[in-house]
């Protein structure tokens, strides 16, 4: 009952974790503008792994997809590609696992099969969680670096160094903090990889209880080479009244043994 519970919640939190990968990755808010100490606040961008966004203080929303693929920087594809590793592994471990659920009965499956296939899962389930991990905090270390690095030109403000105050001598470029993507990444990654240990974790009680011995009576076969032993008790001797008669009134020679 144990294993089955284990084995229920961890599917149910990897299916929650792959929904929150996914939702990571087609979310635009990977970098948003940081607006501490910006005096332009009328112009809001932000960008994603698929889209670069502009929001105007008037709420008009426009949206512009990368076109290129061999011109983006290398972080950016191998944070793709991590992200759709992470969403096809999840993908692929939730068909394996509702097929290895100890709750439904499918055909003559046996115990042992399914908690195999449980464990496969539960890996997958791991390598999936890992991987969105990975690719989010890749993200957000490209961040770091940009925000720590970003001057402003010709006279303004650096973090490194340099004259004015506020940047507002010279031409400002604007620097961007962690989105909500990131979060939801981090949070359905993490939620992932829990689900990913409960199905480890109940393959294992169901292996114990595939395993489980039948106490049965140990039959012993009988011995090819069997001594028979002989009665001790003397036999009764026979009695010659027990002899019948003939019509005439002697006695027969015909014995019978009454028991």
């Amino acid at each position: 009952m144990a294993a089955t519970l284990c084995q229920v919640m961890g599917f149910i939190l990897s299916l929650l974790g792959v929904a929150g990968i996914i939702a990571a990755t087609g979310m635009d808010q990977w970098a948003t503008e940081d607006l501490f100490d910006n005096p332009v606040t009328a112009v809001y961008s932000y960008s994603g792994l698929w889209n670069s966004c502009v929001r105007q203080s008037s709420g008009f929303t426009e949206c512009r997809p990368y076109f290129t693929i061999l011109g983006l920087p290398a972080l950016l594809q191998a944070v793709r590609a991590l992200m759709i590793v992470g969403i096809v592994l999840g993908a692929i471990g939730g068909l394996i696992a509702i097929f290895s659920l100890k709750c439904l009965k499918m055909g003559n499956m046996e115990d042992n099969i399914k908690a195999t296939m449980t464990l496969t899962a539960g890996i997958m389930f791991l390598l999936g969680g890992v991987c969105g991990i990975s690719g989010v905090s890749a993200f957000a270390n490209l961040i770091v670096q940009s925000f720590r690095f970003t001057t402003y030109a010709d006279g303004g403000f650096s973090m490194m160094g340099g004259g004015g105050i506020g940047g507002l001598s010279g031409s400002l470029t604007p620097r961007y903090t962690f989105g909500p993507a990131l979060f939801v990444g981090w949070i359905g990654g993490a939620v992932l990889v829990i689900g990913g240990v409960m199905m480890c974790l109940a393959c294992r009680g169901m292996s114990s209880d595939a395993k489980q011995r039948y106490d049965g009576m140990a039959y012993k076969a009988s011995s090819h080479h069997t001594i028979y032993r002989t009665d001790p008790k003397p036999r009764p001797a026979f009695n010659d009244s027990y002899r019948a008669h003939s019509a005439d009134g002697r006695m027969s020679n015909q014995k019978f043994d009454y028991v």
